[in-house]
């Protein structure tokens, strides 16, 4: 068995500022367009995560007792979603929190554990990894993700906004106090025999997580955005060591494959509207808490769906609309609403100045109105 815990940090280069930098300049309005036109279904996955009062430590060994009431995600699939193929090796995870950490655990299917990255910050995806994505908020702006590979070696980072938008990644932001636990069922780095898999836990403090809700924590029946991610490349032994195999043809990589608990409809995870809803719930482990849907969320993906028409409609006008019409409004209203027999059509209120607009829909029977922007935020206000 191999264990580590982690504490120390450095921070990555100019080189990687670059990466980043040319990363967001090329695919802001593309993937929209193509996200739009490839129909999304919005069925993100759920999962209520209950209050320990038991301590955790964290050292990547799942067998120990706080772990054992509560429940498995649903196994990873594809991040595009199930018409995909089926992932080569099972991911799941899981979650608990308490009064000074939020909790997860992961276990990893991998007949050969290999990781190479051991400088805090470096681009960790390019190993094989694990990703965690927080939106705290759920408005799709200033959200966390934490990358982790089988060496325990880490890149935290917060997103202003999605790359699409222009958003910024804050590499110097830091998660304080994090603990990082891994555990191999096998050998690191070792091609002359065969693994199990590698599991690992994660305790990321309140004190991090509530810098974007104004220090508030969670309460019983609070609602947040989450996500994982696992990146995994396909190797092969050469020399006795892994070496990533690539196209006999250009010589690059094999692409890699990313499977995800909630399937996000495009290769990207930095769309947090398609992120699962984690419910937290004061209750222990083991307890019967259902998940209960919000249909405000029905709202924000109306809201959603407008704006991914609204980039297809700039492409092609030239402007951003400024009626419902324009968008075609009531037929989308219909086509997503079909199955809420008392729901009124609600108003669509679109303001456009130069190159940014707001969009309100105001919903009656929630007694509230919802808006999204151009670079899209979304949020919701009492009427």
């Amino acid at each position: 068995m191999y264990r580590q815990n982690i504490g120390v940090k450095r921070f990555a280069g100019i080189a990687l500022f670059l990466f980043l930098f040319l990363f967001t300049v090329f695919i802001p309005f593309l993937k929209a367009q193509a996200f739009e036109n490839e129909h999304p279904v919005f069925s993100p996955k759920t999962y209520v995560v209950h209050k320990t009062d038991q301590p955790v430590s964290i050292d990547g060994n799942l067998d120990k007792d706080v772990w054992q009431q509560a429940e498995w995600t649903d196994k990873f699939i594809d991040i595009q979603g199930y018409h995909m193929p089926a992932p080569r090796f099972e991911t799941r995870a899981k979650m608990l929190w308490d009064d000074d950490y939020f909790y997860f655990a992961a276990e990893l299917e991998e007949p050969h554990v290999w990781a190479t990255k051991t400088e805090r910050d470096a681009v960790i995806f390019m190993d094989n990894n694990f990703e965690i994505f927080i939106d705290p908020t759920g408005d799709t702006h200033n959200y966390y993700e934490l990358e982790v590979n089988a060496k325990g070696t880490f890149w935290d980072l917060m997103l202003t906004k999605p790359y699409r938008n222009g958003g910024v990644p804050i590499d110097a932001w830091d998660i304080k106090g994090l603990k990082i636990g891994i555990d191999i069922q096998g050998t690191l780095n070792d091609p002359s025999d065969i693994d199990n898999g590698w599991t690992m836990e994660v305790a990321i403090p309140w004190s991090v997580l509530t810098e974007v809700t104004s220090g508030r924590m969670p309460e019983h029946g609070s609602q947040w955005r989450v996500n994982f991610s696992r990146v995994q490349w396909q190797t092969e032994v050469i020399d006795g060591e892994y070496v990533k195999k690539t196209d006999p043809e250009t010589g690059e990589d094999l692409p890699e494959d990313n499977w995800v608990w909630s399937p996000q409809g495009l290769i990207d995870m930095h769309y947090p509207e398609m992120w699962g809803f984690v419910q937290f719930s004061e209750l222990p482990p083991g307890s019967d808490d259902p998940f209960e849907w919000n249909p405000a969320e029905d709202y924000k993906w109306l809201l959603r769906k407008l704006y991914y028409r609204q980039i297809e409609f700039r492409n092609e006008q030239g402007r951003f609309a400024d009626q419902p019409e324009e968008l075609k409004y009531r037929q989308l209203f219909e086509e997503l609403f079909a199955e809420h027999e008392h729901s009124e059509k609600p108003e669509l209120t679109i303001k456009v100045l130069d190159n940014n607009y707001i969009m309100r829909l105001a919903v009656d029977e929630l007694e509230s109105n919802f808006y999204i922007r151009n670079d899209s935020k979304v949020w919701q206000t009492a009427k």
